[in-house]
């Protein structure tokens, strides 16, 4: 399949498509991607590497859980607690 990223959106909302999973692997001159401590990685950077035809993405077909709130973690721990959680192999 075609992993190559044409366009980049933080944050759409409600459009069905892939996330962004928040994992890099970069070389080291995406530094010249960001001008200081205020640069959003999230908008110029990823904007212009998938403009510029440079950013890639490992599709996750599997389980995809966030935990970056409460109401998330509650989630996963019920899920874990009524063995139910998808990423653990119960005995």
């Amino acid at each position: 399949y075609n992993n190559r990223i044409t366009s980049f959106e933080e944050k759409p909302q409600g459009d069905g498509n892939w996330v962004n999973g928040g994992y890099f692997v970069l070389e080291p001159e995406i530094f010249d991607l960001i001008e200081d401590d205020t640069t959003v990685w999230e908008l110029s950077p990823l904007e212009k590497l998938a403009k510029d035809n440079q950013l890639s993405a490992f599709k996750h077909d599997g389980f995809w859980q966030p935990m970056d709130t409460l109401r998330d973690k509650v989630k996963l721990e019920e899920l874990w607690d009524t063995r139910k959680a998808p990423w653990k192999v119960w005995e």
